[in-house]
């Protein structure tokens, strides 16, 4: 099932797996399954389910950005959604997946090992908190269900490098958060590139992806605490 929905919603995608792709996924399936058992990682399980509203929708941003040979950081990975999905499908990435909870990181070590990238770099740390050599180091950042955006992108941003990208990860409303992220958006050095909104293969969903632009150094001041920034959004 895991196979066969992948196949079909990848190529509506335009998306064509390789072998080694496509046993990568199974053995992600199998290694979540196993974990999520004593450990709660996702509240989405089944073969169809996971493949659909876990693999397929993070495989989307491959559609909306070139991340081959780009250095890339998925902020609040979790799972792995959807910093190692889009390893899976492009192996050229350099990858870096941050989360704050050491349970998590764990897993995330261990299924970068189970489906052979040894080149993953999994960081048990918070974002704000983040080590300062990895300050708009990166090509890409990209988060997913984590936090609205206007606190995501004080997150975020400060990772990407100017001339780089922010992709946001959300759901079908974002008309609201995008008002209420905008002028903390340009204060972090972004501007709003487009709002990208894809159907989930398979599904009624459609989803969005927030594309932020680094157009400018972030200033060293950000990100603040993470209280300060609930208190005080920008």
């Amino acid at each position: 099932m895991l196979e066969k929905v992948l196949q079909e919603g990848l190529a509506q995608m335009g998306i064509r797996p390789d072998e080694a792709a496509q046993a990568r996924f199974r053995r992600y399936y199998e290694t979540l399954t196993e974990w999520n058992a004593v450990m709660n990682l996702t509240a989405i399980s089944g073969e169809e389910d996971t493949a659909r509203l876990h693999f397929l929708d993070c495989a989307a941003l491959l559609r909306l950005e070139d991340f081959s040979g780009k250095r890339v950081i998925d902020v609040g990975s979790g799972a792995g959604f959807p910093g190692l999905v889009l390893k899976t499908l492009c192996p050229e990435m350099d990858l870096c997946l941050l989360d704050s909870l050491d349970k998590r990181v764990k897993f995330l070590s261990a299924l970068s090992g189970e489906l052979g990238f040894s080149d993953v770099r999994c960081l048990h740390a918070r974002a704000e908190e983040a080590p300062a050599e990895l300050r708009q180091s990166f090509d890409i950042a990209c988060s997913r269900a984590v936090a609205r955006l206007n606190l995501l992108s004080e997150l975020c941003l400060p990772f990407v490098k100017v001339g780089g990208l922010f992709a946001a990860m959300k759901g079908p409303e974002v008309a609201e958060e995008l008002r209420e992220a905008e002028k903390g958006i340009r204060l972090l050095g972004g501007e709003i590139e487009r709002v990208a909104e894809y159907a989930v293969p398979g599904t009624e969903l459609r989803h969005n992806a927030v594309l932020i632009r680094k157009v400018a150094d972030t200033p060293k001041k950000y990100p603040r605490k993470w209280g300060q920034m609930k208190k005080q959004p920008l």
